[in-house]
């Protein structure tokens, strides 16, 4: 069926190659549009790259036609580098620790969501086609080939949603090494696969040590080529890690320089990107470990073009009754197997009880390697189910990267690790004044907080030093215009000075000691903003004011970072809970 909906912008809007004079007008279209799909999508608690996904199928093939099918295949390198610098982040959590804690977990999991689905789809795909073809060799091929591909989970979509919504805990560290490593057992699945279909529909026949060590080659050359990039970037980065702008030059240069070279021999990239980032992070010197956040400040531009490319690809257009129904059952069987497979897995090597729930849900998206097996499905069967392969992955990929986000969201939120991947910076960006807390001492009730009066002696107040564990004090006017705003600040040092008077110190009124505040803020300032202010005035105390100057508490330097300490110490805690 044609696209209805290309016709609808003329076509001085319909960009069929990718040319220099519109590469500019193309990116700004994807970058900022994506961006705003991507942003009213996280509005609606949706995660963003579906937004970016729907803005692509929006403006490509699908929709609207701005991405003719020749210029989203201009834009590959974007998807080639968006995933090279997506393998380098998953390898960074591949720390060996990890390994040595996770390893008999991960192999369980991964045998499990792997093998399972695949008989599943195998089981259901082929039943279906034998019913409306009548030929067993077509119905064994079919569900054989649909089964082996099914086993592969992409990593893009998940990783991305894991990252926006800061996860961390034994969930989050499961799914990352399984989609690390499912990709692979999809290729050998599908070589085994291909061998006992190409005699039964006529194809290519080529023997499966043949295809084995294809994959071997594949799989070892990568992660060889991978180390050898990781320990020469070590080297690099040891001696310039002063510099930020050489870091991340040569940084990307490596992973790209790594990718070209894969692509040339015919290897993985997105596996050497990953071993690339394990060397990093499990055998580089230490002072090399802010080349991630560096790193990772440059992806999102990256991921939004990629995620739009993504969407600009799918074709929904070429679905016929047959496919249809195919891609329901293909689907299904998938999600039923990885459910199944992924618990069952989980129950078996004792994993947590929240992988044991919550794992099924962050398996569902599939892409890269997907697409590619679906393609050498096409080249390898092209007279049978070659091109009907492609369509039915064509489509269902289609709706497992707009439903798997969401699921993921979903299942690492019930597992209650979002917002748990944060560091001490992260909480200071989200946090302001009223949220500071120490015991009783709460900025948001000033009636817990030692505000004097300005008649106040300074006997009364040092005796309020048994109730309460500021070391300054806000000092309200008591009579006039003045009467009960903020009019002065006292500090330890302002008692102590009064208490070298002898007696007569303590009946000094508070006004006799205080000193004009140097800044002030309100309970709703950023909790950035009011640190800043401790530095900007020197001073460790920052009158807290509401709008019409009344007082409302002091904001210590010492509060704020027990606060923060506090919240480190809880998420630390939560973790530990969540692992035993």
């Amino acid at each position: 069926m044609e696209n209805p909906l290309s016709s609808l912008l003329p076509p001085i809007f319909h960009f069929t190659e990718l040319t220099g004079i519109h590469l500019m007008l193309l990116v700004g279209i994807m970058m900022f549009f994506g961006s705003f799909g991507g942003r009213l999508f996280q509005k609606l608690k949706i995660p963003q790259v579906v937004g970016y996904i729907v803005i692509g199928i929006l403006i490509g093939v699908s929709g609207l036609a701005v991405l003719g099918k020749n210029t989203v295949a201009a834009l590959n390198p974007i998807s080639t580098a968006s995933l090279t610098l997506i393998g380098f982040l998953v390898g960074a959590e591949l720390k060996i620790e990890v390994i040595k804690k996770y390893g008999k977990q991960f192999v369980g999991i991964l045998i499990g969501e792997s093998i399972t689905p695949f008989f599943v789809v195998w089981i259901l795909t082929g039943t279906v086609t034998y019913i409306f073809t009548k030929s067993v060799a077509q119905a064994l091929s079919f569900g054989l080939i649909l089964g082996a591909i099914c086993a592969a989970t992409a990593p893009a979509a998940t990783t991305d949603v894991l990252k926006e919504y800061r996860t961390k805990g034994p969930l989050t560290t499961t799914i990352l090494g399984i989609v690390a490593m499912d990709d692979a057992v999809a290729l050998i699945l599908y070589a085994i696969a291909n061998t006992i279909s190409a005699p039964l529909l006529g194809g290519n026949s080529v023997s499966l040590i043949s295809q084995l060590g294809a994959i071997a080659y594949d799989i070892f050359g990568s992660v060889a080529l991978g180390l050898a990039f990781g320990f020469i970037l070590n080297l690099i980065l040891k001696n310039i890690m002063q510099n930020e702008g050489r870091v991340l030059g040569f940084s990307l240069g490596t992973l790209f320089l790594c990718t070209g070279l894969c692509n040339s021999l015919g290897l993985d990239n997105i596996l050497s990107a990953m071993f690339i980032g394990f060397y990093m992070t499990n055998f580089a010197h230490k002072k090399t470990s802010t080349m991630f956040k560096l790193v990772e400040k440059f992806t999102p531009p990256i991921y939004v073009l990629f995620f739009v490319t993504v969407g600009a690809k799918l074709n929904v257009w070429i679905v016929t009754p047959f496919i249809a129904l195919i891609a329901i059952l293909y689907v299904a069987g998938r999600t039923v197997g990885k459910t199944i497979g992924s618990r069952l897995g989980a129950r078996i090597t004792g994993a947590p009880e929240s992988v044991r729930k919550y794992l099924p849900y962050c398996l569902l998206s599939q892409a890269g390697v997907a697409i590619g097996l679906s393609i050498a499905a096409g080249n390898d069967f092209p007279d049978s189910i070659g091109p009907q392969i492609m369509l039915i992955i064509t489509a269902t990929t289609f709706i497992v990267q707009i439903l798997g986000p969401i699921c993921v969201k979903y299942g690492v939120t019930k597992a209650g690790e979002v917002g748990l991947n944060v560091t001490a910076e992260d909480l200071m960006k989200t946090a302001k004044v009223c949220d500071i807390s120490i015991k009783s001492h709460i900025i948001c009730r000033p009636e817990t907080y030692t505000i004097v009066n300005d008649t106040d002696t300074v006997g009364d107040i040092i005796r309020s030093f048994t109730h309460h564990e500021n070391t300054n004090y806000e000092v309200r006017g008591s009579e006039g215009e003045s009467k009960g705003k903020l009019v002065g600040q006292i500090s330890i040092e302002h008692l102590k000075e009064a208490m070298q008077i002898g007696e007569m110190g303590e009946t000094l009124l508070a006004m006799d000691l205080m000193e004009k505040p140097k800044v002030t803020c309100t309970p709703q300032t950023p909790l950035p903003e009011a640190n800043q202010l401790f530095t900007d005035y020197d001073t460790d105390a920052v009158c807290v004011v509401d709008e019409e100057n009344h007082p409302f508490g002091i904001l210590e330097k010492f509060a704020v970072d027990h606060y923060i300490h506090s919240r480190i110490i809880e998420l630390e805690h939560k973790l530990a809970k969540m692992e035993e």
